[in-house]
């Protein structure tokens, strides 16, 4: 039975938990004065000029406010994280819609309706700080909660598998990933040899990296991408009792991809591209929000899964273990500094609650010495978790003292434990009931330097991954893997590559391996390889649905529609087909060859957005071009508007052309007349009637995110 104390503060009005812990970073806050002063408060009489012997004169040593200013510019930079330097953050709130008492004693999964304070940060994983965002890359997806019971670090990425089985192998990893030592390249980009002669020998990896090659890598949006805990950890109720469990974080606005194309072209349009589409989505009200599930796993049936929960290049497909939603994530406030809170802040898998333990996973073990570890240096000390970003809401007692950067001020003279001459309170011998308990798991003799034969199996999920995408993901797959190995030097990497995928996949190989200037798959070679081993257990899960972005909705909600105008378009159709798209939360912006007006048939002034020259197609969702003979003549006309429609023609992105502008098409042998109109291509004229339903029509297509299936790509020189 919970202690009176906790039943009264858990009472307490939902909402005031992320309050007061706003309320506690504002105590940190530092707003703009109107004086300049020095840091330790002394008011600068100059801040343009250093101190000299004279007026042409050498600069003085006693300038202790030159000297300060310089010190602490040179000083402003802490190293940068090894993997994820490149990331971005929000405040926000985990709100509980199921109760999970049965299942963990945690303190924020028992009361439907509270609201505990969190803060998130997304990332890359590969590129250094100043990398561009929408490189192909694993994503970073960190959940910070400030509970009432101490931090909880949900510590995750965007696919829910990883590379290797054994942190041993982590260092490995990353030393081939990153650039190449010997020259620094390349930046932010699996492509190079390093990496593929790693993976090509290690076949644990096959099942990431059919993950990595996929649209999964290259999300449209932080706020249309789901989150994964990765590992399987323990939840521990009241009882004792365990449970096995995996996280899962669902998007509000579904998930949703870039095209490889356009992820290139918005990497030199915008290498902030994700940044600040998180940051002015917080800005305008449009409050990213996730869902949080879980898949729960009784002790007694890890074993009947036909793979080991324990390995983490494995998942738990959701048509063998469903899905159970238990909460809402909503992201609604933007730093106030990106120093102080987005890089400073601290995230540990091994910062967990009572309720909450830790699994055997190779992987995860050794996670839980390398973050602490990183987070010694990178922020200087053992006290970092005082910084306001990474400071609990809870009461923090202990004897630590010293170190560089302690921030509170303990007082009395006590700094052990047991004492009589504090409170003696603390007193703790046998560990007793209170505060976290580990599980008591009984631990298999004898201790080895050995991996278990249940992570054996390499392929079988890297399939069933395979399978379950459409034939246009498929595609995406097959092209994305011909990029990379095209830009391996070593032809024996690449064959290593492809023998490699002839065990997921025998179609996949031999595309792959077409242009690649190399032998045909061999998948006997690939087994003769050190580091292969045979899969004792075949699953009978053929492929999975969830597995699959395609067709996953979300709604129109934030997504952007770039509306290509001209002197002389007519606005009639326009303006109804903008407001049912503005009712349906879409954001619409002009653009045209010139900032400022332009008039349209009517004689009307209509403001302009962006101009072809500074903003593509490649940043909008989809392209509303209206009609006019005047304003369509002049678009045919301008080669940067041409190929802005049809850069997201090419990219498949849903298309309205109204009256005259289907003129753009047919320049390119996209006849509308005859049949149908490519799959989500809306044509229509500018009669009055014809109106609401063109704007429905392309609201709809909007909502399918990307229309791959389109004819005639093929034909557009984009």
């Amino acid at each position: 039975m919970a202690s009176s104390r906790t039943e009264g503060s858990r009472k307490s009005k939902v909402g005031d938990a992320v309050a007061n812990r706003q309320k506690q970073l504002e105590a940190f806050t530092q707003g703009p004065e109107s004086q300049l002063t020095t840091n330790h408060g002394v008011v600068l009489p100059d801040n343009h000029n250093s101190l000299k012997a004279g007026i042409r004169g050498p600069g003085l040593l006693e300038d202790f406010i030159l000297r300060e200013k310089i010190t602490h510019f040179d000083h402003e930079r802490i190293p940068e994280r090894v993997v994820h330097a490149r990331g971005a953050a929000a405040h926000g709130y985990f709100e509980l819609t199921r109760p999970l008492v049965e299942y963990t004693k945690a303190d924020f999964l028992q009361e439907v309706g509270s609201r505990t304070p969190v803060f998130v940060r997304f990332s890359t994983v590969v590129g250094s700080r100043g990398s561009a965002d929408t490189v192909r890359d694993v994503r970073g997806f960190a959940v910070k909660f400030y509970t009432r019971e101490g931090n909880y670090d949900l510590v995750g990425n965007n696919m829910p598998v990883f590379f290797i089985q054994d942190a041993m192998k982590f260092p490995d990893l990353v030393h081939a990933l990153k650039p190449e030592p010997h020259h620094e390249m390349p930046q932010a980009s699996s492509a190079h040899d390093t990496f593929w002669d790693f993976v090509s020998l290690m076949p644990e990896s096959s099942h990431m990296l059919m993950w990595l090659m996929s649209d999964r890598a290259l999300p449209r949006s932080y706020r249309m991408m789901e989150g994964f805990g990765v590992h399987t950890f323990r939840f521990v109720n009241a009882r004792g009792a365990s449970h096995f469990v995996k996280f899962h974080w669902r998007p509000k606005l579904g998930k949703h991809a870039l095209a490889w194309d356009e992820a290139q072209k918005i990497a030199g349009r915008d290498p902030d591209f994700h940044r600040r589409d998180l940051w002015e989505a917080i800005e305008r009200g449009d409050f990213p929000e996730w869902e949080l599930g879980l898949q729960l796993v009784d002790e007694d049936r890890a074993d009947k899964l036909g793979f080991d929960l324990l390995d983490p290049t494995k998942l738990v497909p959701e048509e063998v273990v469903p899905v159970t939603v238990i909460g809402r994530m909503v992201l609604h406030r933007n730093p106030d500094n990106f120093f102080a809170e987005t890089e400073q802040v601290a995230f540990h898998p091994g910062h967990i609650v009572p309720g909450i333990d830790f699994t055997n996973d190779p992987l995860l073990q050794g996670r839980l010495f390398s973050y602490l570890d990183t987070q010694l240096a990178r922020l200087g000390g053992p006290n970092f978790q005082e910084l306001p970003i990474n400071r609990g809401v809870c009461p923090v007692h202990n004897f630590q003292r010293g170190g560089m950067h302690r921030m509170t001020i303990p007082r009395g003279r006590v700094s052990y434990e047991p004492n009589t001459l504090g409170t003696g309170s603390e007193f703790r011998v046998d560990g007793g009931e209170q505060g976290f308990q580990s599980l008591a798991e009984e631990v298999e003799p004898p201790k080895t330097r050995r991996r278990s034969p249940t992570f054996d199996d390499h392929f079988t999920q890297a399939t069933l991954f395979w399978n379950s995408q459409s034939a246009a993901e498929k595609e995406h797959i097959i092209a994305a893997f011909q990029f990379e190995l095209s830009r391996v030097e070593t032809p024996a990497i690449r064959q290593r590559v492809v023998d490699n995928l002839a065990h997921v996949d025998a179609r996949l190989a031999r595309k792959v391996a077409e242009p690649l200037g190399i032998s045909p798959p061999d998948a006997r070679s690939a087994a003769g390889r050190a580091g292969f081993r045979e899969p004792r257990a075949k699953s009978t899960l053929e492929l999975s649905p969830s597995l699959s972005m395609e067709g996953n909705g979300g709604g129109i909600q934030t997504r952007k529609v770039a509306v290509v105008m001209a002197q002389g378009v007519e606005l009639g159709a326009f303006k109804v087909i903008q407001q049912a798209l503005l009712d349906a939360g879409a954001i619409t912006r002009v653009v045209a060859a010139h900032l400022g007006t332009l008039a349209s048939s009517s004689g009307q002034q209509v403001p302009v957005d962006h101009t072809f020259l500074t903003m593509s197609s490649v940043m909008f969702d989809a392209v509303l071009v209206p009609g006019g003979a005047a304003a369509a003549q002049a678009l045919m006309k301008d080669g940067d508007a041409v190929h802005f429609v049809l850069e997201a023609f090419k990219h498949c992105k849903p298309l309205c052309l109204i009256g005259e502008s289907v003129e753009i098409l047919r320049r390119v042998g996209v006849e509308l007349a005859e049949g149908p109109p490519p799959a989500g291509v809306i044509v229509g004229t500018n009669e009055p009637t014809a109106r609401l339903q063109l704007g429905q029509d392309f609201i709809a297509a909007i909502a399918k995110h990307r229309h791959w299936s389109r004819a005639l790509v093929e034909q557009v020189p984009a």
